[in-house]
């Protein structure tokens, strides 16, 4: 008998808009010991499908309409709260989407990983907090008995993810709901939560539904796998049969629109490229398989020729001045700046000190980032890649002025930002920009998206009235892949692709010059990921945009970049051209991010 058996599940959301069917007539099975992926684009019904598990929707506007969901022989649909509680965070345990919004602010990391296992289980606190740091080592948290009495704030987001899977493993549940466990999450790390995961089910029998955007995860990680689309399941079997042979084309699309260390595409394809949707009125929509699809992809084709284009000279210029030593570290060697560059950043230090110490002093000093130097010349992309903490937000947030360096020059267009006042900032804010990591956090909870677009566009003074503004914000969500009917509705309405790809609206209303792009499609789907990749491409060209591209996902970083920095520990490891980076690595750092990169290899 299957450890968890889903059968005809049908979950509805009810409001003055009309009836949205979130999960619809879904179906499948998890049993002991198996790891089962479900993946699909944002808004196709797979948190929501966890959630409705474990009684976690607000009803109304949610309604479960019907169906069974069965676990160990019980069924959950209509179990007693206090039934499903004893179950919930013992038995089943779910790792959610946004760390930040699920970690309390006030509490300590360490009560909050311990708080499970005194929920459940008759322990003294002390034995709870030790299980608890013993779990946070496990998933890769340094300093675990240092870092376990911080707020959830002084953690990076990829730091904060390890924390929401300690607190959901450390009471060795029977089902693990994992709902974008690895998403904001560096290769090596994610690679060690995947082993985690892997031994937990082979010693302790425990099974996996593992929700994600990421195939290669999937397809590294899971036994089987299940593909939404619009609350339905369109296709379901055994991974190596889906990866190898799909019979659906929104399940080609997906694969196709996957970056890999091997991608052949300038442009990716998309899931329209194969698939073509007709709409029924009163009923679900008709998919079948573009006829073209072919043709679409040979143009989508690369060049063999031309890849390195007419800036062969630049990246000589840069690889001389990123040049490495013999033990793989880089050092700076005086060379003419390129003659384009429109970001130039010397000697770089951002360094974090604790107080409390005697007469104020700092008792602890953080070096975040370590005697940085870093070249971007004017229409390039630079990525930026490392395992969490390494420095890589911080590095983008002290170009922007919106952490004060310690020391070091940060030249933009040939204008020194160090020790510029804030209303000389002003100026810079329009022509830099930064799309921020955690797209929850960074959007206001109480604005509409409409007021969260319109608002730099009133304080940079862009458009002649509101009708005029208006019409821009429905551009620029029709650029990112959403629609003027978006307008109206709260951060919260949405799943977090959708989140991440308002924050790039956001981030393209004030026309800006230069952007950070700091984890910007992490939270997205591959469809959209893809989208959006091809937006930010098409816009650089359009408009000559510069970007810092950073990013956990390596894939993403060679599909994107012309030059990568590799940091580790808040030092440049090794700078080079995109090609030579992920051909031929000299650190020993690269290639072990490298080879940490899931692959779907059967």
């Amino acid at each position: 008998m299957s450890l968890l058996n889903v059968k005809n599940l049908k979950t509805y959301f009810h409001t003055r808009a009309g009836t949205t069917r979130a999960v619809d007539d879904v179906s499948f099975s998890i049993d002991k010991k198996e790891i089962v992926g479900v993946v699909g684009e944002s808004g196709s019904g797979k948190s929501v499908t966890c959630h409705t598990m474990l009684g976690l929707l607000p009803q109304p506007p949610a309604k479960v309409e019907g169906g069974s969901v069965t676990f160990d022989g019980q069924e959950l649909i209509g179990l007693p709260p206090p039934l499903l509680r004893a179950i919930r965070g013992k038995r089943i345990s779910m790792v959610f989407q946004d760390p930040m919004s699920c970690l309390n602010p006030y509490l300590r990391i360490v009560d909050q990983v311990a708080e499970p296992i005194l929920i459940h289980e008759n322990v003294s606190k002390e034995q709870a907090q030790a299980r608890a740091i013993e779990m946070m080592k496990k998933v890769g948290i340094r300093d675990a008995e240092q870092r376990a009495h911080s707020y959830p704030h002084e953690f990076s987001g990829g730091m904060r993810q390890r924390v929401m899977i300690a607190m959901s493993l450390v009471t060795n549940p029977d089902l693990l709901l994992a709902d974008e466990p690895t998403t904001a999450l560096d290769v090596t790390v994610q690679a060690r939560i995947l082993e985690i995961l892997r031994e937990l089910r082979d010693d302790l029998g425990i099974a996996v539904l593992f929700v994600t955007h990421d195939l290669g995860v999937v397809a590294d990680v899971a036994d089987r796998v299940v593909v939404m689309y619009r609350g339905k399941i369109v296709e379901q079997g055994n991974v190596r049969d889906i990866f190898q042979n799909p019979s659906h084309p929104y399940v080609k699309g997906l694969l196709a629109c996957r970056p890999t260390l091997d991608t052949r595409y300038r442009i990716l394809p998309t899931v329209d490229d194969f698939l073509e949707i007709k709409e029924v009125v009163d009923g679900p929509p008709i998919l079948s398989e573009r006829p073209d699809s072919s043709q679409r992809l040979a143009q989508l084709e690369k060049k063999s020729e031309g890849q390195k284009g007419s800036m062969d000279s630049l990246n000589a210029i840069l690889t001389e001045r990123m040049s490495q030593l013999d033990d793989g570290f880089v050092a700076r060697r005086e060379a003419p700046s390129a003659p384009n560059t429109l970001l130039e950043v010397k000697g770089l230090s951002v360094h974090f000190h604790s107080g409390g110490g005697f007469l104020g002093k700092p008792r602890e000093t953080v070096i975040a980032v370590d005697d940085v130097d870093l070249i971007i010349p004017k229409g390039r992309t630079l990525g930026l890649v490392g395992e969490s903490g390494c420095g890589k937000t911080t590095l983008g947030r002290a170009i922007l002025r919106l952490q004060q360096p310690t020391t070091g020059s940060v030249q933009y267009d040939g204008t020194e930002l160090i020790g510029l006042t804030q209303s000389d900032m002003l100026e810079y804010r329009k022509r830099m920009q930064i799309i921020f990591q955690d797209p929850y956090a960074s959007l206001n909870p109480r604005q509409t998206i409409e007021q969260t677009l319109i608002e730099p566009l009133l304080v940079h003074e862009i458009g002649s009235s509101r009708a005029d503004r208006r019409d821009r914000v429905v551009s620029l969500l029709e650029e990112v892949g959403l629609g003027a009917e978006f307008l109206l509705r709260y951060p919260h309405e949405f799943s977090g692709g959708q989140r991440q790809r308002i924050s790039v609206a956001r981030a393209l209303a004030v026309e800006p010059e230069f952007l950070v792009c700091d984890e910007c499609v992490s939270a997205m789907d591959v469809s959209v990921q893809a989208q959006v990749l091809n937006l930010l491409r098409e816009l650089q060209e359009k408009r000559n945009l510069t970007y810092l591209f950073i990013s956990h996902d390596l894939s993403v970083v060679k599909f994107m970049s012309d030059e990568i920095a590799v940091m580790r520990q808040g030092h440049i490891e090794e700078f080079g051209t995109a090609t030579d980076i992920y051909e031929n690595p000299q650190s020993d750092y690269t290639r072990e991010l490298l080879d940490a990169v899931p692959r779907a290899d059967f």
